[in-house]
């Protein structure tokens, strides 16, 4: 559906990218920060109690046991991160080490994309599923063993008889039968919260393709991409007016290709979004209202209410309320529309 477009500069790559280390400082091996689309930002040349897990947490690393590697969160399918890996590398060769980064600003299709992000969530839907199963047994056990253990206690609620041989057969009888309920409880609360997450979990794809959350992405990436294009006409500003400086040609090079990377992207994006919102008319699950198809006087449903509308705007339409004030709704957001003619108008 969308094509991968290339940065000017496609992957940045600094061979060795050192710096001195501060004195006194042990020789160390040469540490590289990689960032591709699909994997994300991850780091290589580490190795445990080499003293680079304190810098790297501080600058938000996590530790994978997965794949064996420090990794920096929430970057797969994104593009790199200057600003939290310029933070890492500052922060490493703080503590004298020596890095390079290898970084590529290219963006993978965005349908594939989506296409690996909702077959991820399947993965966890299943998993979260099946620990929700396996809490529901361990807590069916539990109150198993509770009923068990109050089982034992002496018929009648026989209080304890103080000084007789079988008061401490009936304390301990009693704290175990409090402790197999305690046990009883947490495993309840524990399967209920695994099954929240689980039917949380399976909401998520469905979530994200709303109507109308679709359509205030679309709104989000439009505001994204000419914030990017205000970014780029002033980037050529600053380099026909700016003396030249040792450094100048790097650094704008360096802002130019992560801005070009970005708005690619964005498009790419946009153009992806518009297709589904578009797919979503077309099959009757979204509706396509504008101000060319609203008209002062007409009648919206929205959030299953309807309302008279008493102005059209550009992205919204005004309605009455039945109080002193109206509100503003997304035409997005109007679930059905009737227009007022000698029929007889939907009951509000």
């Amino acid at each position: 559906m969308t094509t991968t477009h290339t940065a000017p500069t496609a992957t940045t790559t600094t061979p060795t990218d050192t710096a001195t280390a501060p004195a006194g400082a042990a020789e160390t091996a040469q540490l590289t920060i990689t960032h591709t689309h699909e994997a994300g930002t991850l780091i290589d040349g580490t190795a445990r109690g080499d003293g680079t897990a304190e810098p790297l947490k501080a600058s938000g690393w996590r530790w994978s046991r997965n794949i064996g590697a420090w990794f920096l969160p929430q970057t797969r399918d994104r593009l790199p991160n200057s600003f939290r890996i310029t933070r890492t590398v500052k922060a490493l060769r703080a503590a004298g080490f020596t890095v390079a980064t290898d970084l590529d600003w290219e963006h993978r299709d965005i349908a594939e994309v989506e296409a690996v992000k909702a077959a991820r969530q399947e993965d966890r839907v299943s998993a979260l599923e099946a620990k929700a199963d396996r809490k529901a047994t361990a807590e069916d056990a539990a109150r198993e063993a509770a009923s068990r253990a109050l089982g034992r206690l002496p018929e009648g609620g026989e209080p304890i008889k103080i000084g007789h041989h079988s008061e401490g057969r009936h304390r301990r009888a009693i704290d175990k039968a409090h402790t197999a309920m305690g046990r009883a409880v947490q495993a309840g609360e524990d399967t209920i919260t695994a099954r929240a997450r689980a039917d949380a979990a399976a909401y998520t794809t469905e979530a994200r393709y709303n109507p109308v959350t679709v359509y205030n992405r679309i709104e989000r990436l439009g505001a994204d991409l000419r914030r990017n294009d205000r970014s780029v006409a002033r980037l050529a500003k600053i380099a026909a007016m700016s003396p030249d400086t040792p450094g100048k040609a790097d650094a704008l090079a360096a802002r130019e290709t992560r801005l070009t990377a970005e708005g690619d992207e964005c498009r790419d994006q946009i153009a992806y979004w518009e297709a589904v919102r578009a797919h979503k008319i077309d099959t009757g699950k979204a509706t396509g209202h504008s101000r060319d198809t609203i008209a002062k006087g007409d009648r919206v449903k929205v959030r299953g209410t309807w309302h008279e509308v008493v102005r059209v705007n550009q992205k919204t339409v005004s309605v009455t309320t039945g109080y002193s004030w109206t509100d503003t709704t997304p035409y997005a957001e109007i679930q059905d529309h009737h227009r007022p003619t000698t029929d007889t108008p939907p009951a509000a």
